[in-house]
């Protein structure tokens, strides 16, 4: 589903001069709905009274921070799905063992639309929060068919400028959904005996590519050293343990509750 800039500047090409065909291999959208817009340039089923930000005014959601939280979390452990005339159900998985997380995550989906109810569905070891609304796709565009590790994960302008303004709550999202806080253990040599060692460590692990780099160029922006540690040479975990990062992520994010 294309949101309404994206169709107006494809029509603003045709306009110029430009035929369907070359629009089409321009923009990597396909004729077909080139044409359909040219009769009805408002998606179907999108109902502009019902407030939503991106289709109203393209102008982003009304509480940022906590979009950039649930951001994080869609991006983890949360999809999309097409229900009944044009309603899309948003469903973000959260574990049964923490639920002061899950009761961020409900009030993070609330924000986003306020109109539209957020109800708790029991799954095995998990709670999946679910909310109903025509506009999710518009809220998150990464929105796709697949799954997300098999296909590009990219922010539109609008969002990286909200996770650019609220970096942390981006990081604590992700971190809720993909990520931990352990205690990790090691020995050394303390005067020839061997003693053990223990420290903390987060731990973020997402077979995307697009989503790790996400999290990691986040983490440079505010500060925090991070590593790649593969498993089975596949690069899917990221790594915080230098001492100054990790009071640094304690601070801002924190274990899961």
């Amino acid at each position: 589903m294309y949101d309404l800039d994206t169709r107006k500047r494809a029509l603003t090409l045709v306009a110029q001069g430009f035929s369907q065909n070359s629009v089409s291999k321009q923009t990597g959208i396909s004729r077909a709905a080139i044409r359909s817009w040219l009769k009805r340039l408002e998606p179907l089923g999108c109902n502009r009274a019902a407030d939503c930000p991106r289709c109203d005014t393209a102008s982003p959601p009304a509480d940022p921070a906590s979009y950039s939280y649930l951001l994080g979390l869609y991006l983890g452990d949360g999809c999309i799905s097409s229900a009944k005339r044009g309603v899309y159900s948003l469903r973000i998985a959260c574990a049964n063992a923490w639920p002061g997380l899950i009761d961020d995550c409900v009030a993070a989906v609330q924000r986003a639309r306020p109109g539209n109810k957020v109800c708790r569905v029991q799954g095995k070891g998990c709670q999946y929060v679910t909310s109903f609304s025509k506009h999710w796709p518009c809220l998150f565009p990464q929105h796709g068919p697949g799954k997300k590790h098999d296909r590009e994960i990219a922010l539109e302008p609008w969002q990286r400028q909200i996770v650019d303004a609220h970096p942390w709550e981006f990081i604590r999202g992700l971190i809720h959904s993909d990520g931990c806080r352990i205690t990790n253990w090691t020995t050394r040599l303390v005067r020839g005996e061997r003693k053990r060692y223990e420290y903390p460590r987060y731990f973020f692990t997402n077979k995307s590519d697009d989503i790790r780099k996400l999290f990691s160029d986040t983490l440079t922006a505010v500060g925090v050293e991070w590593t790649t540690l593969a498993r089975r040479s596949d690069p899917y975990n990221i790594s915080v343990a230098r001492r100054a990062s990790v009071a640094l992520m304690d601070t801002h994010v924190g274990p899961k509750y």
